[in-house]
């Protein structure tokens, strides 16, 4: 019987899915528009005090404000097998409806839901991007 050697995969960043998720959010006119953002980066990465990329999915959101809807767009990269936490934060951090940050100063807004998405052509790259780091 011969013996064939095993072939040991080791994980690199290539191997992390691309994904995105939208949300929206209800917020006062003159709030600001990054507190979402910056509550989830405090669910995926326990702080803003970290080296990047997030230790658990590198991100990246961005929102656009029409009146008082404001739709968030999380691009992240994770291992497949992490996808739903990482989905299940970014929704616990904005169904928390409120941020305040260092300086004290509080901003709320309503979750009004959100979920899986698909990447726009601008957002594959910065996904690819995401990924490798």
């Amino acid at each position: 019987m011969q013996n064939t050697p095993k072939t040991i995969m080791k994980w690199s960043p290539s191997m992390r899915g691309q994904y995105v998720h939208q949300a929206t959010v209800l917020m006062a006119a003159g709030s600001d528009p990054s507190a979402p953002g910056a509550a989830i980066t405090l669910e995926l990465c326990g702080s803003w005090e970290h080296e990047p990329p997030c230790p658990l999915a590198p991100h990246h959101t961005d929102y656009a404000r029409n009146g008082n809807d404001v739709t968030l767009r999380i691009v992240f990269a994770a291992e497949p097998e992490k996808e739903g936490e990482v989905r299940r934060r970014i929704e616990r951090a904005l169904a928390g409806e409120s941020l305040t940050k260092p300086g004290g100063v509080k901003t709320n807004w309503t979750y009004r839901g959100g979920g899986p998405a698909v990447l726009s052509a601008a957002e594959q790259e910065q996904a690819r991007r995401i990924a490798a780091a």
